[in-house]
């Protein structure tokens, strides 16, 4: 059949319509199943998948799912076979309560197209569930209670439904009571106990009879419940304890609320007359603060405040048990407490000092304190002992007595290395745990003068340059005493002694207290080379004690002295020289020497020779050596040569400034025929005086030359020897000092600013070979070289002795 719509929209919403409800009638579909409570895990509870029409094929492509809302997961599908099945405990009371209907609502949902489906599970009651009394009854009856007297009880419950929870009663066999249900308008049921026989409170006190309930349940299940029957008496009689005394013992260390004991007086009436109340009547010993305290509802006495076995050792407790009947009635008891000592007590420490401080050299065995000790605590607990730490101190304990210790000395005391001591005394109970007290002890260590001031050195070298004002400071000595106080107060003083025809103290002086020296005068280095004296060092105590210390003064050499010209003869007085010289000579002939030597040292000592040209007259056909003031010829001598030649010579120091000394050397020219007589000298100013002309003398070119040669190879050998033993030092050792090395003329003097090595092999020198070093301008207040350093003069001053005695042998190398 073929319908045409054409032209009608009528009918194509009646189309419409239809087709909605047909889907709205295939989607809500409802299917029910059922399942018992308490159902295991994996139960079978329908093939829903084809119950509803569903593929199994289709369950998964349309998104299967199940919903349950606020049942959780008890139900699952399994998507392999499409059967509903028990996932998770089902508990129906748990579910629906006492509802007689209980069911679970699933909504199952697949798509493409989207469908919804309502599936219905009904959860069945079983009898898992006992009948429940709520607690056990207690039922008083007074024993004048007439027969056939009815007592209501509590019936039980049963959480079941239907016959499962329909329950009946039993009660337990008895000569007093029956059981009696009465059915109430809800069709519940009550029991009651009807009394069949008369009480009597004297025979029987109590009844205790089971009440047993039953469901009607299979298989059936059953509760029972205690009934207690109490039968009520009159006040005939008074409260007892059980014993009229009791004994307690006690720790006095039990806190506050501590239970004493638990008291119990008992009454053989009932309700009323059996409620009894507890009350103290009297402490003894009698105080105003009260020790404990007593529940009167239990009977049960606390500690109220502190026990202190030191205050009160035992205690009687009165107490009174009277009941609540009319009239009331009382029973009496008494508690002894007993307390015991506990270690709760510390050991006190007093100690006694006989004095401020010990002096280092008191004998052992001086008693340094006394100390007592006590402890309140008995027994053990308060026997003391008593020991001393660190166990180093130079003490100990002594007991003299009872509790009563002395601190006596045990060694020597030395209070430079300990000027105090800190013991700590402990004293120790004999209690478990044992309780200790410490008291320190100061005792300071009193100097006595047991040690001389001591210098850092016992030798000190100073070098001061001469011509140092009056007055000026040169060093400081220190010295250091350990002792202490007066004992240490140190002072200084010069040790006393002749310096040849004068007293050391005219040179130099030294401050009593900061043990600075001072130079009194100016020094002269040519008058005193070296001042050795000692400073002494004395303590103030009692007797002093003192050490001395020598210091070595080195004075040293300024350029004050002026080069001084040396006569032929010994004695003879600085002039004009004259000489008589052959015109036959050649170049470089020696024809006259200057000789000169200058009292101070080193550099300032070094001479140098040079000629004054003579202003306005030709150029001199003599020359003199810069270091060694001979004077030779430039040139052959000719008849042109003026017979006479005046020639002024500069002497000359190294010195900063340098001083100039002038010589006169008169040369008169002679014929070679002629031979010169005699040299000799004339005052300056004073007429010619003539002269007979010799010869010079070959022996001496042939000595000059002979010395010299000597020199070069003393020289060459000394060097050689130095390098191959020496390689990593310089020719003249460490030092860099300036070298002059000279002819065997020539004038030299010794320094002693530095340590100097002659460059001449280990001999002492035989030739005029000299090293010196450059002396340094004084700068600052003090007198004191500063290029110079203090220090033990342990070989500086042989070696100060070697070189003058090396200049000693020069200088009469020289007059030779």
């Amino acid at each position: 059949m073929v319908f045409s719509l054409q032209g009608k929209p009528g009918a194509r919403r009646l189309l419409l319509s239809l087709l909605l409800f047909s889907a709205w009638e295939a989607g809500r579909g409802q299917v029910h199943y059922s399942v018992p409570e308490e159902a295991k895990h994996g139960t079978f509870v329908g093939r829903i998948a084809q119950d509803l029409g569903l593929e199994l094929a289709e369950l998964v492509p349309r998104l299967f799912r199940v919903s349950s809302k606020g049942r959780g997961d008890l139900l699952e599908v399994n998507l392999q076979n499409g059967i509903l099945f028990v996932n998770s405990r089902i508990d129906r009371e748990e579910l629906c309560g006492r509802s007689a209907e209980c069911s679970i609502h699933l909504e199952v949902i697949v798509e493409r197209p989207l469908q919804v489906f309502h599936v219905d599970v009904e959860v069945k009651d079983i009898n898992d569930n006992s009948p429940v009394f709520r607690k056990e009854q207690k039922v008083p009856i007074s024993e004048s209670a007439p027969l056939d007297s009815q007592f209501p009880l509590e019936g039980a419950s049963d959480a079941d439904i239907g016959v499962n929870s329909q329950l009946t009663y039993r009660l337990s066999l008895n000569e007093y009571f029956t059981l009696k249900i009465i059915t109430k308008n809800d069709k519940s049921i009550l029991p009651e106990l009807v009394l069949q026989k008369s009480l009597d409170r004297e025979e029987t006190r109590e009844l205790n009879v089971l009440l047993t309930a039953l469901d009607g349940g299979k298989p059936q299940l059953t509760a029972s419940v205690q009934i207690q029957i109490t039968i009520l008496d009159v006040n005939d009689n008074a409260p007892e304890f059980d014993k009229p005394v009791y004994k307690v013992v006690l720790f006095e260390n039990v806190p506050n609320d501590t239970r004493v004991i638990q008291l119990n007086a008992s009454d053989p009436d009932e309700g009323l007359n059996k409620e009894i109340s507890y009350g103290i009547r009297m402490i003894l010993p009698a105080s105003e603060k009260c020790m404990f305290s007593i529940n009167p509802e239990t009977g049960e006495i606390r500690i109220y405040g502190k026990l202190d076995f030191e205050e009160n050792n035992e205690y009687e407790i009165h107490v009174n048990a009277i009941d609540k009947g009319i009239p009331s009635m009382a029973g009496h008891c008494m508690v002894l407490v007993e307390v015991l000592d506990v270690n709760d007590n510390t050991p006190k420490v007093m100690v006694t000092s006989l004095s401020l401080s010990v002096l280092e050299d008191a004998q052992v065995g001086t008693v340094i304190a006394v100390i007592s000790v006590s402890d309140l605590d008995s027994g053990v607990n308060g026997k003391v002992t008593c020991t001393l730490s660190p166990p180093y101190v130079p003490f100990k304990l002594v007991s003299t007595f009872k509790n009563y210790y002395s601190l006596v000395l045990d060694s020597a005391l030395d209070r430079e290395s300990v000027s105090d001591y800190a013991a700590l005394v402990t004293a120790r109970d004999g209690g478990s745990p044992s309780l200790s007290a410490t008291a320190s002890v100061s005792v300071e260590v009193a100097d006595v003068n047991d040690n001389a001031p001591a210098f850092a050195q016992p030798e000190y070298t100073v070098f001061v340059k001469e011509n140092n004002p009056p007055g000026c400071h040169i060093f400081t000595v220190s010295a250091l005493d350990a002792d202490a106080q007066e004992n240490a107060l140190v002072s200084y003083s010069l040790v006393e002694r002749r310096v040849g025809e004068r007293a050391l103290s005219s040179y130099v002086s030294v401050h009593a207290e900061s043990g600075k020296v001072y130079a009194l005068q100016p020094l002269d280095h040519e008058e005193l080379e070296l001042l050795q004296f000692q400073v002494s060092a004395r303590d103030a105590g009692v007797p002093p004690l003192g050490s001395n210390v020598t210091l070595q003064v080195f004075v040293l050499d300024e350029n004050d002295n002026a080069p001084a010209l040396l006569p032929p003869g010994e004695g003879g007085v600085g002039g004009a020289m004259s000489q008589l010289v052959s015109r036959s000579v050649g170049a470089g002939h020696v024809v006259a020497k200057v000789r000169a030597v200058d009292a101070d040292s080193g550099y300032n000592a070094w001479l140098s020779y040079e000629l004054q040209p003579s202003v306005g007259s030709a150029r001199s056909p003599f020359r003199v050596g810069l270091y060694t003031g001979e004077i030779s010829t430039t040139r052959a001598l000719d008849e042109a040569d003026p017979p006479r030649q005046r020639l002024l010579v500069l002497v000359k120091d190294h010195g900063e400034p340098a001083l100039v000394s002038t010589a006169t050397m008169l040369l008169s020219l002679v014929d070679s025929g002629q031979a010169p007589k005699t040299s000799s000298w004339v005052s300056v100013g004073a007429a010619s005086v003539d002269t007979t002309l010799v010869d010079v003398n070959v022996y001496l070119i042939i000595a000059i030359c002979a010395v010299s040669s000597l020199l070069v190879l003393t020289l060459l050998l000394y060097t050689a020897l130095r390098c191959s033993a020496s390689p990593t030092q310089g020719v003249c050792g460490p030092g860099k000092p300036t070298l002059v090395c000279s002819s065997a003329v020539g004038s030299w003097w010794y320094s002693q600013q530095r340590r100097q090595r002659v460059c001449s092999g280990e001999g002492p020198p035989k030739a005029d070979l000299m090293a010196f070093s450059p002396s340094l301008p004084q700068s600052g207040e003090d007198c004191l070289n500063t290029s110079s350093e203090v220090s033990k003069n342990t070989t500086g001053k042989g070696h100060s002795h070697q070189n003058q005695q090396s200049f000693a042998e020069l200088e009469a190398d020289f007059q030779k």
